[in-house]
């Protein structure tokens, strides 16, 4: 009887053994590997994608041919497509079918490779990701009319505008950066991937706005003699940042003022109220001297022409 019951429990283990053994070798990349059809199968039905294909960014995994099969070409993003050949093609048979996808899908499936770089470090706590907003909406992959990047849009701006049209009426005011006339885009002063928190104004500003060489604000790229450092620093600009006084799209006013006059722009601040400052005496109210109800008193930077800040002068006069 003991000698029945080992031989029993040693076919059990066996039998188990072989099982797991299985398991492993059904799992492992060697055999999953043949479920992997390879790109040019794909063309033979979809010829309209493959036409375009060798000037897709991605075509780069088959020009390479150093990667895995799960890393090249169409199956890289679409997974395996035996099952889809077997079956004579539909969409259900399509591992991954981005029409089909939620929203965090998708970015999972994106960030597989593209999540290398410091540029999406903050996508998935972006503004855009938090509203629902991925990859496959701003981007093209199979029919891209732009040159760079895979826009949905042959013109970045015009990709923009489709939500953002309150900036798009900015942009046809009559002080405006040249956006519209492609002097500049978009992603020039925005990461549409996320940006790090703002170290101005306390960090109250987007998220989505870029942020210059030791983290300032994407205005000093290209506004560099207002950059400093400064002896006698202005703290509208250096603390609380351009936006105080200046509306970055576009404005009626001239120099993107918010307000038409100077003098109203500068009384927000210089009025008398708060002990805030570095000597606790808030922002200096206008001498006695100047009355306000008179022009030449009204246009604040006639005077105090170094506003952004000044390497002579505590007043900004010089």
């Amino acid at each position: 009887m003991r000698y029945s019951w080992g031989m029993l429990v040693g076919s059990v283990r066996a039998a188990l053994g072989l099982f797991f053994l299985g398991l492993f070798f059904l799992a492992s990349p060697a055999l999953l590997a043949a479920d992997y059809v390879g790109s040019n199968v794909c063309r033979t039905c979809h010829p309209n994608v493959f036409a375009t294909f060798s000037r897709n960014p991605h075509y780069k995994s088959i020009a390479s041919g150093k990667e895995k099969p799960e890393n090249t070409g169409c199956e890289s993003c679409h997974g395996p497509g035996q099952d889809h050949v077997n079956a004579g093609g539909g969409k259900a048979t399509i591992p991954v079918a981005f029409s089909g996808l939620a929203p965090e899908k998708v970015l999972d499936a994106c960030l597989r490779c593209h999540s290398q770089t410091v540029s999406r470090a903050n996508i998935r706590r972006s503004e855009h990701t938090q509203r629902d907003i991925v990859c496959t909406n701003c981007h093209s992959i199979h029919s891209s009319p732009a040159p760079k990047f895979l826009l949905a849009k042959q013109q970045q701006r015009e990709l923009c505008y489709e939500c953002h049209a309150s900036v798009r009426a900015q942009f046809s005011m009559p002080f405006k950066h040249r956006v519209n006339e492609g002097f500049m885009q978009c992603t020039d002063c925005h990461n549409p991937h996320g940006a790090f928190a703002a170290t101005w104004n306390m960090a109250a500003r987007p998220r989505m706005v870029d942020q210059a060489v030791g983290n300032e604000e994407p205005c000093l790229k290209c506004h560099i003699d207002k950059r400093g450092p400064f002896v006698y620093e202005h703290a509208a600009v250096r603390v609380d940042g351009c936006e105080t006084c200046h509306n970055p799209h576009g404005s009626t006013n001239a120099r993107l003022l918010k307000r038409p006059v100077t003098f109203t722009l500068c009384l927000e601040c210089h009025n008398g109220l708060g002990n805030f400052g570095r000597r606790l005496d808030g922002p200096q109210n206008p001498s006695a001297s100047h009355n306000l109800a008179d022009p030449r008193y009204q246009n604040c930077t006639t005077c105090h022409v170094r506003i952004h800040g000044s390497n002579g002068s505590q007043l900004f006069f010089r």
